[in-house]
């Protein structure tokens, strides 16, 4: 994303997903078309953040780099220089893996 222009605005997070395991635990291999889509992901783009009733900006508490579990229906899919992409508000994001 690096090379894109696309900057996001207000409270908006570009997240990146980060592809599902392709076997389950006991070792069966999980097929293209049985597979969910990942709830996880890696934060590419974020916006400057956004605005209290006063107008006073509020910054988002993430950064470029962090990974994060969001809900399974969060954010509008994008294609961004030939990547597939989440566009969505810093509140879809339930939290970040350490």
């Amino acid at each position: 994303m690096a090379k894109s222009k696309f900057r996001p605005l207000h409270d908006r997070v570009v997240v990146k997903r980060i592809d599902a395991e392709e076997k389950s635990k006991g070792g069966i291999i999980i097929p293209d078309t049985a597979k969910e889509k990942p709830s996880q992901g890696e934060v590419v783009g974020i916006g400057p953040g956004g605005r209290d009733e006063t107008g006073k900006l509020i910054p988002i508490d993430l950064k470029v780099g962090d990974r994060v579990l969001f809900g399974k229906w969060s954010g509008t899919e994008v294609k961004i220089d030939n990547e597939e992409l989440l566009i969505m508000k810093e509140s879809d994001i339930m939290g970040v893996l350490a």
